[in-house]
């Protein structure tokens, strides 16, 4: 148990120093993209719905709109997780 201990903090060492900055460089843009692509999506939900979404959710407590909403932001994040791995 002791030993595991010991080189737990090498395990935590996946990325060679000299690499970090093209995976932050990769990580960042990747971050941007998905979150332009989330405000797309959402600005799409915004503009389709004939109703406000706003009001809808936070006034009258529209739980229904609000996982559809969810799932909507979790089927996104499943294509951009697709589109970074190359699936």
């Amino acid at each position: 148990m002791l030993n595991l201990l010991m080189i737990a903090p090498l395990l935590g060492m996946i990325v060679k120093l000299d690499e970090i900055w093209n995976v932050i460089e990769t990580t960042v843009i990747f971050v941007a993209i998905g979150l332009i692509v989330f405000a797309i999506a959402f600005l799409i939900v915004v503009l389709v719905a004939p109703f406000s979404v706003k009001k809808e959710i936070e006034e009258d407590q529209n739980t229904s709109l609000a996982i559809i909403i969810g799932a909507l932001i979790i089927g996104v994040a499943m294509i951009i997780a697709a589109a970074i791995q190359g699936s």
